[in-house]
């Protein structure tokens, strides 16, 4: 892939490193918080961060597992968050291409829809099953997992930035 002029070559990244940012967004969101509708979904951010960027280490088989067990977690109708966290993935993958060539601020801007399909698909789930609506408050969650993308972009991003300072011996 051409990198755009000012854009960074990036090492490899480390599968372990993969599956421990994930295991870690899932301890964050066990943590007992209560039942707030507009809580940002950290997993979720994270499995659309790594399907965009690693697409081919990040797979829809444990994206699915991923959301089992949020599913159990929530006590939630079994597959809910699933059918969401696959759905996510694999439209993340589906547009990974065109939203790389875009800075990280447009990034955002642009899973910000997916962010609330997410959240659309989960309330709609949540309503046909017979669940009650979670209220208007609902709607900030994408926004607020929107405003996150940067801040993860640079975290998750950071193991795997070069050296800025060429010489001979690493001309890249």
């Amino acid at each position: 892939m051409m990198l755009r002029k000012g854009q960074q070559l990036l090492l490899p990244v480390n599968p372990a490193f993969i599956w421990a940012s994930l295991a870690v967004a899932l301890l964050v969101n066990l943590l007992p918080v209560g039942r707030i509708a507009w809580m940002p979904d950290l997993l979720l951010v994270l499995i659309v961060f790594w399907s965009v960027h690693q697409p081919l280490r990040v797979g829809l088989g444990a994206v699915f597992a991923l959301g089992l067990a949020m599913d159990v977690h929530h006590g939630a109708l079994l597959g809910q968050h699933a059918l969401v966290y696959t759905a996510m993935g694999f439209g993340a993958i589906s547009v990974h291409r065109r939203l790389l060539w875009f800075s990280v601020p447009w990034q955002a801007a642009q899973v910000f829809w997916l962010f609330f399909a997410a959240r659309s698909v989960g309330v709609l789930l949540r309503l046909v099953t017979g669940g009650d609506w979670p209220g208007w408050d609902v709607l900030l969650a994408p926004a607020i997992e929107a405003l996150l993308w940067p801040v993860v972009s640079m975290v998750l991003l950071a193991p795997q930035r070069r050296s800025p300072n060429p010489d001979e011996n690493r001309p890249i």
